[in-house]
């Protein structure tokens, strides 16, 4: 019995059993409203305005300029999916997950949370069943024009979004990545499609003897990380070179890094990759990390990304098999497979000797 007074403390803990699966069926499919209240207390800022002592929804509601009441319903029904804690007395308090929507955390995924939160997305989702149909992206009729064209002429929050979120993600893997691959005998290394470059930053600050080359649209390089751009600490060792992968890549070296752009028709993922071993000498190595939709502990993640690619842009993402294919295909025979943590994984490939 509750005692008078206070509020029983609503936390993930407490539905440590599985609800039947008719009550289950029916919180999936409110699965909409969870992600829309994860945005509105992003919007909000709900968690930057929550320090580390517990706070009444009052002193929340005065930060964040909101009325307190249908603040406590929001909060509430994001404690369900343990993001906040309530507490017995009413007061709210942070979880691991929580932290995560703050903009100053390491590992925030604010901006990842509004990307796939943003205006466009809920006009997509309800297409999916013709997307499935047709095998065809439904952005295009729905908006009269390419997913990037309407994010850079029509939508340029949104491009925001976009932009922070792909660095953020950038930045807390580059590191990893850094970590995962050996560079005995590597003196020069190309990032294809690296974006701003973070990967290549994070290997130069690691192995001071390399070298490397950031390759991507002239759009995206032109906002290149910092510390590779001129005056910056690493550009003595960096080359910034604007270029389309999928028809040239005019850079040789001894490690090529493709790090999840092979998301494209089959057609633009072969050339990709075939550019690269035309590109590359003999016994160069090639990397490809991916998300993948299968062998992995968050398929509830990348099969969502694999489905949202299918409306935007009618990408894909691969399954370990898959990815071997195309790789296999190009001319690329694959070595080691390893994780790179929960959600990317590395492909090992030598580009082999030339055919007479």
């Amino acid at each position: 019995m509750t005692t008078l007074g206070t509020r029983p403390t609503t936390q993930l803990a407490d539905a440590t059993a599985l609800p039947p699966p008719a009550m289950r069926l029916r919180e999936l499919v409110f699965g909409a409203a969870c992600a829309a209240a994860v945005r509105a207390a992003a919007r909000l800022g709900v968690a930057d305005a929550l320090g580390d002592a517990p706070t009444t929804v009052e002193k929340l509601a005065a930060v964040v300029h909101a009325e307190p009441k249908p603040l406590r319903r929001l909060l509430r029904a994001l404690s369900c999916y343990g993001i906040f804690t309530e507490r017995p007395d009413g007061t709210f308090v942070h979880t691991e997950m929580s932290r995560m929507l703050r903009e100053d955390d390491p590992q925030s995924l604010k901006y990842i949370a509004l990307w796939c939160t943003e205006p466009w997305t809920w006009a997509a989702w309800p297409h999916l069943d013709d997307a499935v149909r047709t095998g065809d992206n439904v952005f295009d009729e729905l908006f009269g024009k390419g997913f990037f064209e309407y994010l850079h002429q029509d939508a340029h929050e949104s491009a925001h979004v976009f932009n922070r979120a792909m660095t953020t993600s950038s930045r807390q893997s580059a590191l990893e990545v850094a970590d995962l691959l050996d560079l005995t005998g590597v003196s020069s290394v190309v990032d294809i499609g690296g974006g701003q470059g973070h990967v290549l930053a994070s290997l130069l600050e690691k192995h001071p003897q390399l070298r490397g080359t950031l390759l991507d649209l002239p759009d995206v390089v032109a906002k290149a990380d910092p510390r590779l751009r001129e005056g910056g600490e690493l550009a003595d060792r960096a080359d910034i070179v604007p270029g389309d992968c999928r028809r040239e890549i005019p850079v040789s070296a001894d490690l090529y890094i493709i790090k999840n752009i092979l998301e494209w028709d089959d057609h633009s993922t072969l050339a990709t990759l075939r550019n690269v071993i035309a590109a590359a000498r003999p016994g160069a190595r090639v990397v490809v990390i991916e998300n993948l939709v299968d062998d992995s502990p968050s398929m509830k993640f990348t099969t969502a990304m694999d489905l949202l690619l299918l409306m935007n842009v009618g990408g894909a993402k691969h399954t370990r098999d898959s990815m071997v294919e195309r790789m296999t295909q190009a001319g690329l025979p694959v070595g080691e497979i390893r994780p790179v943590n929960a959600y990317l994984h590395a492909f090992e490939s030598v580009v082999p000797e030339r055919a007479e």
